[in-house]
């Protein structure tokens, strides 16, 4: 509006966008509120100390063979007492968590809210497809945090689907960090005894 006074025409409200108001404040509670965003209903929503990491969906390959290797350690595992997840929250504060492919937890939830936000004390196991957006995450930092919560297991796929190529590699705890104790790729056999007998030759993942 234009008074004679000059231009009194009032600001346009400010639009709340959570992104943006709570980046660095981002938790648990708020995610509950807030998320998924309308707008980006499939992406993945993870939080480093308050500031939340999207990343797309995974590839077709990837989704693949997540359900192929789900499908493969669930007789071992339930039989040794294990239970094995599809992508969930694994939680470490409050402001800080993962969602890994696979999780492989010793004890199941025992409430709505840890169901919803799995304790990461919970876990034996998390399993991480490596995908092209998120590459460092994949491979530097959810190991890290991992190996600081004392996750005892850890491991990591990484599949080159134009030359029918799957590597896996097996980290176990030591001192606080990840060790390479197994690797294994397309026509070898990954085998191990813990954290429950696996066996598998990683090209089993590939349609």
């Amino acid at each position: 509006m234009t008074g004679r006074g000059g231009d009194t025409s009032m600001a346009a409200p400010l639009r709340f966008d959570p992104l943006v108001d709570f980046d660095g404040m981002w938790t648990t509670r708020l995610a509950d509120r807030y998320l998924p965003l309308r707008e980006l209903p499939d992406a993945r929503y993870e939080c480093i100390d308050g500031r939340l990491v999207m990343t797309p969906a995974e590839t077709g390959t990837n989704s693949y063979a997540e359900g192929e290797l789900s499908h493969l350690l669930k007789p071992a595992a339930r039989e040794a007492g294990f239970y094995v997840f599809g992508a969930v929250n694994l939680t470490f504060t409050p402001d800080r968590w993962i969602q890994p492919d696979l999780t492989v937890l010793h004890t199941l939830p025992a409430s709505e809210q840890e169901d919803r936000w799995i304790p990461v004390r919970l876990c034996t196991m998390a399993v991480e497809f490596v995908s092209p957006g998120s590459r460092r995450q994949d491979f530097v930092d959810k190991p890290r945090r991992c190996a600081e919560a004392g996750v005892p297991y850890f491991m990591r796929v990484q599949i080159a689907r134009q030359i029918r190529h799957v590597g896996v590699g097996f980290l176990t705890l030591d001192g606080g960090t990840y060790v390479s104790t197994a690797q294994a790729v397309s026509g070898q056999r990954l085998k191990l005894d813990l954290p429950f007998p696996i066996d598998f030759d990683p090209a089993d993942l590939l349609p």
